[in-house]
Formats: structure tokens, C-alpha cells, sequence
């Protein structure tokens, strides 16, 4: 028989590791090595609410669950006979992405739930500063200044990767971003957004970060090599939240190790 974990344990685990009272705290979770948890996944988010407390706030990547872009054509529009059939950008509906878990979409879905505007780039938050921080997103260059991802840095917060590997540290398309780096990949195409009238389809312009970001970069694993010279340095807090190993990082000092990397490693 499995041996249960309850949300208990899991406060116990995220103190342990370094979550306190009043942290914002962005969390990248695997859930089926965190361990058998009672109420699934809800267990979890129970804890990190718990573990932050009232003042605190907890934030996942969520992006959006959407297929429509094998439809658009060589320019990134969508052909007129489509245009009318494909459902837009709803935050208050629209799935989180499939790739990252179950996680993104359980807190989603939890009452209280917050989520950023710019699809690709959402994220959603819940407690004391979820408005602040995925309020204004901007539609184009989403990963960028006034992101959710740049408010956590700004506000001194912090990632936890319970069990989560490495190379989906959503962060570091906050990198990507802001480092002086050349020939960065830009990607230009339509998307929908839900209206009172029906879909709305609006230009969008942001870096590529469906694969390496820069030519220079292509082949390497270098989300992974990022975190891995990061705790080289000895920062970072390594431990298990539930069964799953786990690691915790301050927001600014992974950002701009990260930053110092890329531009380092793409001259």
C-alpha cells in the first residue's frame, strides 16, 4: 500500500526548504513524483497557501491549451474560412497547457484564481498580490518589463521546482528577454481573443521561445546548464517536498545568473 502524504507534511517540507510566511513563491511542480497525496494536487496548492500564509502569494505558468496554429499560413494568419471557427483567448476558461502538468490548471481552477491576459505568456496567481502581478500583461513581448515573470523578480520572489526538472524553469524566457544577445528569433502571428461578438484576431509579436531563442544557442540544453552552474555557486536550496526532490531559488539572483550565462555563452 502507498504511504499517503497530507497537506501537513507538505507544510513541513516547504518550510524546510525555505518558503515563509509572506513569500511569493512561483511553483513548477511534478506532481505524480510529489508523492500520493489525498486530495491530489489540491494537497499541494493547500500547503503552498498554507506554507505563504494570508500575505503571501503562489503563481504557476499556465500558457493556454490552444492547437490552432498549424492552421495559419507561412505570414502567421489565419485563412478567412477559419477565422470564424476557432474559440479566442477566454483567461476565465481557457485551459492552461498540457505540457507542463496538471498542476497549472488544478490552480487555475482553484477559487480565488487569478490569470495575466497574453495567452502564451499567462500566468495565473492567487493570494495577496495575484492582482498586481498578472494584472496589465502585455500581448506582445509577454516575457519582458511589466510580465508577471518581471513583478516577481521586482517584488522579491522566489521559484520552487517540486520535482519539476530543470530545463522548465519558466524564468528564464525572462532572460531571454533582457540579455544582450544578438539575432534573437522573433515570432509574428495572429491570436484569437474571445469578444462579446465573437473571435477577435490580433497581430502578435514576441522572441521564440519554441526552441533556442538565438541561433547561437541551438543544440544546447542551456535551461538546464543555467540552473545547474547557478547552484554550482552554492545558492539555491535543495530538499524534498513530499517524495519529490526539489529545489528553491531566489528570483532576482536566478535571473540574473541566468542573464550573465546567455550573454556570456552568445558572443
Amino acid at each position: 500500500m502507498f504511504e499517503f502524504v497530507c497537506s501537513t507534511d507538505l507544510v513541513a517540507d516547504l518550510s524546510q526548504i525555505g518558503i515563509r510566511h509572506g513569500d511569493i513563491v512561483m511553483v513548477h511542480a511534478a506532481m505524480s513524483k510529489v508523492g500520493n497525496l489525498i486530495n491530489g494536487p489540491d494537497t499541494l496548492i493547500d500547503a503552498l497557501l498554507r506554507a505563504v500564509g494570508p500575505q503571501g502569494t503562489v503563481l504557476a505558468y499556465t500558457d493556454w491549451d490552444a492547437r490552432y496554429e498549424g492552421l495559419l499560413d507561412q505570414s502567421g494568419r489565419m485563412p478567412e474560412a477559419w477565422r470564424t471557427r476557432v474559440a479566442g483567448f477566454d483567461p476565465l476558461r481557457s485551459r492552461a497547457v498540457r505540457d507542463h502538468g496538471v498542476f497549472p490548471e488544478f490552480l487555475r481552477t482553484t477559487p480565488g484564481a487569478l490569470r495575466s491576459g497574453n495567452p502564451g505568456a499567462s500566468v495565473t496567481a492567487i493570494g495577496a498580490r495575484a492582482d498586481w502581478l498578472v494584472s496589465d500583461h502585455p500581448l506582445d513581448y509577454g516575457y519582458g518589463p511589466s510580465s508577471p515573470l518581471a513583478r516577481l523578480v521586482e517584488a522579491g520572489g522566489k521559484v520552487l521546482m517540486a520535482g519539476a526538472p530543470r530545463d522548465t524553469m519558466t524564468l528564464i524566457h525572462h532572460a531571454e528577454h533582457l540579455a544582450d544577445i544578438g539575432n534573437k528569433r522573433i515570432k509574428r502571428w495572429e491570436v484569437p481573443f474571445a469578444g462579446p461578438e465573437g473571435t477577435l484576431w490580433r497581430m502578435c509579436e514576441e522572441f521564440d521561445t519554441s526552441d533556442a531563442v538565438a541561433p547561437q544557442l541551438d543544440g544546447i540544453d542551456y535551461f538546464t546548464a543555467i540552473v545547474t552552474s547557478y547552484l554550482e555557486t552554492g545558492r539555491g536550496r535543495e530538499g524534498r517536498v513530499g517524495a519529490a526532490d526539489s529545489l528553491l531559488v531566489d528570483a532576482r539572483e536566478m535571473l540574473e545568473h541566468a542573464v550573465a550565462w546567455l550573454e556570456r555563452n552568445c558572443r
